[in-house]
């Protein structure tokens, strides 16, 4: 008898310690929701605030694209340049 009552407790205690931490999951789930659905809204006002915001983050996000794609550009020639050299060592 003072067996399953032991064994009960144990299970008792894993069992609360399973529910803690499928509710520190969901309340950082729900935390990480909050944040995003806050973003969005935050976006959905400076945009309905400053309707020019749109075409400006545009020409922005044009402007990183090219630049990124340049990088990426000279990176490969860096690279292709760097292998010359190593076959011109040997």
């Amino acid at each position: 008898m003072a067996e399953s009552e032991f064994q009960q407790g144990n299970d008792d205690g894993k069992t609360r310690e399973n529910f803690k931490k499928s509710i520190e999951e969901l309340l950082e789930k729900m935390e990480n929701l909050t944040v995003w659905a806050t973003q969005i809204v935050y976006d959905c006002t400076a945009i309905r605030t400053n309707p020019a915001l749109t075409t400006t983050m545009q020409h922005l996000e044009d402007a990183f694209l090219r630049c990124k794609e340049h990088m990426e550009k000279k990176r490969q020639e860096v690279l292709m340049e760097s292998r010359g050299e190593g076959q011109k060592k040997e």
